[in-house]
């Protein structure tokens, strides 16, 4: 019993921190063993720092697992600082599981002994319900209040509401006795610029002015964003969705989720969707969420001390922020479950569900858009589809399928561009001229001065007998009788051609706009954007379809169903299903995207549709290259991710990945017993290997176990400092007995006690298959490679990229951590 205790409390000193001092990210990048090589180049010269300790696990031949838990620890104290990771360093996943399991274990053991402890179990219990809970409560008050607010700041661009200047354009109108109901929007408590600067309300003067302060308001708005975030908290730029899958997969990046960046990112937020910028808000509030279950789980030791229970919350905190972009609490769910959770548990699933709830039910109290809705664009039809329908839908789905493919070459090809030019020297300059080109083609279009919201609102709304929108201008039957709420389908009026080629400029518009905005250095969103794109083109596709049912009855497709004066065809319906048809392309997303679209508009019954054109246009995307936009931007950036959905098909054997390979200088390793402390210093300070295998000899090369870098470090001070006789010359013994020595050698020093036993190993002969479904699984940053018991390499998480670059004929160094 005495041992088990000692092996708990020695089990968990190790580190991933770097004892040298880095000179950049990189460097400390590749002291966490995401970059290992065994050769002296000085990128590929760091190896070792990713070690699986803690992990019982020993794998021979591909196939059986052996448990191996017996430690001595014989440092009475904890040593500060081990067991936390340093900056860039990826996570130990079985370690961090062992350490829960160990605490739970623990407080199980004692919540009999007294009424505190029983409330300790109590508290911890429950913790994975309030941290949800306070993360659900955080993103709803935040989300309801950037909505409000980006509501109001777009419409500053246009004007300002003088009876009370915290309201937007049509809070400002709500009160107004003296509008109409044609021209709803207008209301004399409402100042356009152009009213309020020269005191015209119309001619050439008042157009004139009125841009030229929406270009001035869209500048200051864009520079002061990217001002911010330059200046406060460079993360809080992006999406943050691609940074978040690699984070939830095990990588630590300090900050991205910290208190600065949620803050910069919530203001700057709302600076980026008012300056008009072809961007959403959508997919950064999934980063603002994570940021709040990331200061919660600090309230709480069971997963401020464990980063994979922290990981947990992250997955849960990504469905809450869907919920509040959405309206759609099991989309959100569904979307951390298929797009950005790497390990994602049962327990995990009802904490997701149950965030989600919460910040769908705060958002639903704020009601930012005064509809009682969780959106602004939620729409229902009531006229069903029918089967010919299926053929249009197809079509949208293979647009939205060229369009993913095409936006995900030219967005990554311009973010690289961006990265080895001086252009991407100068964030404030590029957000500053993508924001002016935006603002001043973007004016003249009716359709493109929208908030990108409010058009998609437009696009989607059926076509009702109080609707005065240009896109609704049919010819009306002079016969009709009375209103009802199917209107018949109709002849386009002279309104409807207009705005079909407004409609067609501001699909070229967004097409390209949004293809430079993506990833510049503000907050950008990719979701609505893409959802704009795709309801510009469903809506012209639903009205040439609808005018081909009205002058065409008689044809044999429409005639079956279609009768004279029917409601047949819904132009609506067609901008929803092309809207989830071209983010669907961009994200790759399935099942989440068609929930979330369900959830958006109520209708069940367009749950085929929906489900056609989003496999379709995934299929399409697919047949150019199988990444989703976030995939993409992750290789770009060369974060250690190693992705689920892909499958290594080759038939190369662990003996072909590891290190060292040919030529490359041996293996550094220390001996078990006869190793003196200046050798064992000497190694340290020659090399830049966060972790060494332990050995019983050069000769034998029998694999002991694993000591890291830190570890060794902190334990020959901690001994210097604490035990008498310890110097340079001093033996030192990884052994479980003291070889015997002679008696005028100075004392020996004992280092079982850092030493991982059952470091995690495959054979030579594994094949790569089940080593990157091992590391995959798992969450492994290395194995060590042994033929007979005897140590051969090393292969890291880094190794096997850097081959899965090779295989697919990419350039390795592309997945060096930028």
């Amino acid at each position: 019993m005495e041992s088990e205790q000692l092996f708990h409390r020695g089990y968990y000193r190790n580190s991933y921190n770097s004892i040298t001092s880095a000179s950049s990210d990189e460097e400390l990048l590749d002291g966490a063993g995401v970059i290992m090589d065994f050769q002296t180049s000085e990128d590929d010269n760091l190896l070792d720092g990713d070690t699986a300790v803690g992990t019982h696990y020993t794998m021979t031949n591909g196939g059986s697992i052996n448990s191996s838990t017996h430690l001595l620890d014989l440092l009475d104290e904890p040593i500060p600082g081990v067991g936390t990771y340093d900056d860039f360093h990826t996570i130990d996943w079985v370690r961090e599981k062992c350490k829960d399991r160990e605490r739970h274990r623990r407080i199980n053991s004692k919540k009999k002994e007294s009424a505190w402890e029983m409330t300790k179990s109590l508290y911890d219990a429950w913790s994975g319900w309030l941290v949800v809970t306070l993360t659900g409560l955080a993103s709803g008050a935040l989300a309801g209040l950037i909505d409000i607010a980006a509501d109001w700041m777009t419409d500053l661009k246009e004007g300002i509401c003088l009876s009370a200047l915290w309201y937007n354009h049509e809070q400002c109108c709500w009160g107004s006795n003296e509008t109409t109901f044609e021209e709803r929007d207008k209301c004399p408590q409402w100042k356009t610029w152009a009213e309020l600067i020269i005191g015209q309300a119309e001619g050439p003067g008042s157009y004139i002015m009125n841009y030229i302060m929406y270009i001035f308001w869209a500048l200051g708005f864009a520079f002061l964003a990217v001002s911010l975030v330059k200046v406060f908290a460079p993360y809080a730029c992006g999406s943050g969705i691609p940074e978040i899958k690699t984070i939830l997969s095990g990588f630590i990046i300090r900050g991205y989720l910290g208190k600065w960046t949620l803050m910069i990112k919530t203001i700057t937020l709302v600076l980026a969707v008012a300056s008009g910028l072809s961007l959403g808000k959508e997919g950064p509030l999934v980063h603002v969420a994570c940021c709040c279950g990331n200061i919660f789980s600090y309230l709480f030791p069971k997963y401020s001390t464990n980063e994979a229970k922290k990981r947990e919350v992250l997955s849960a905190a990504s469905a809450a922020g869907v919920s509040v972009a959405f309206g759609a609490p099991i989309g959100g769910v569904l979307f951390s479950l298929e797009e950005v959770s790497y390990y994602f548990p049962l327990k995990t699933l009802w904490r997701s569900f149950f965030a989600a709830l919460v910040a769908a039910f705060v958002l639903r109290s704020i009601n930012p858009f005064g509809n009682s809705r969780l959106v602004l664009f939620y729409v229902e039809y009531h006229t069903p589809w029918y089967l010919f329908e299926l053929f249009p839908f197809i079509l949208l789905g293979v647009f939205g399928g060229l369009w993913g493919a095409f936006f995900i070459r030219a967005n990554i090809a311009w973010c690289r561009r961006r990265k080895s030019t001086k252009f991407g020297k100068y964030p404030v300059l590029e957000v500053i001229i993508v924001a002016a080109i935006t603002a001043v083609i973007a004016f003249p279009n009716p359709y493109t001065r929208l908030n990108t919201s409010e058009l998609i609102k437009e696009l989607f709304t059926d076509c009702g007998p109080l609707e005065s929108s240009s896109l609704c201008d049919y010819r009306n039957d002079m016969n009709a009788s009375k209103i009802v709420d199917d209107i018949p389908d109709r002849p386009a009026g002279l309104g409807v051609y207009s705005a079909i080629w407004q409609l067609c400029l501001a699909l070229i518009f967004k097409i390209i706009m949004t293809v430079f905005t993506f990833g510049i250095k503000v907050p950008s969103g990719l979701f609505i954007p893409s959802m704009a794109i795709g309801a510009i083109a469903g809506r012209i596709v639903g009205i040439a379809v609808e005018q081909l049912a009205y002058y065409h009855h008689d044809w044999f497709i429409f005639k079956e169903w279609c009768e004279v004066g029917a409601d047949c065809i819904t132009p609506g319906l067609y901008a929803m299903v092309g809207a989830a048809a071209c983010l669907g392309g961009v994200t790759r997303m399935t099942v989440s995207l068609v929930v979330i679209v369900f959830e958006l508009t109520g209708g069940l019954e367009y749950i085929v549709p929906l489900m056609a054109a989003v496999m379709t246009s995934k299929w399409v995307g697919d047949a150019f290259g199988r990444e989703g936009i976030y995939e993409a931007h992750i290789r770009l950036n060369g974060y250690p991710f190693l992705d689920a959905k892909e499958e290594f098909t080759h038939t190369t054997l662990a003996a072909d990945v590891m290190r060292p390979r040919r030529n490359d200088p041996p293996l550094a390793v220390l001996t078990q017993d006869n190793m003196t402390v200046d050798d064992i210093e000497n190694m340290i300070n020659e090399t830049s290997y966060n972790g060494f295998p332990v050995i019983m000899s050069k000769e034998s090369q029998r694999l002991v176990g694993f000591a890291l870098r830190r570890d060794l470090t902190i334990a020959i001070e901690s001994a210097r400092k604490k035990q008498e006789g310890i110097v340079g010359s001093s033996r030192v013994c990884f052994a479980q007995h003291t070889p015997s020595l002679p008696a005028e050698s100075p004392r020996p020093l004992k280092l079982r006690s850092i030493l991982d036993m059952s470091p995690f190993t495959v054979t030579d002969h594994t094949p790569m298959e089940i080593v990157v479904d091992i590391f995959r699984k798992l969450g492994l940053r290395q194995c060590l490679v042994t033929h007979n018991g005897r140590l051969l390499g090393i292969i890291t998480k880094k190794d096997i990229l850097r081959h899965m670059a090779q295989t697919a004929n990419q350039d390795p160094a592309s997945i060096m951590f930028n």
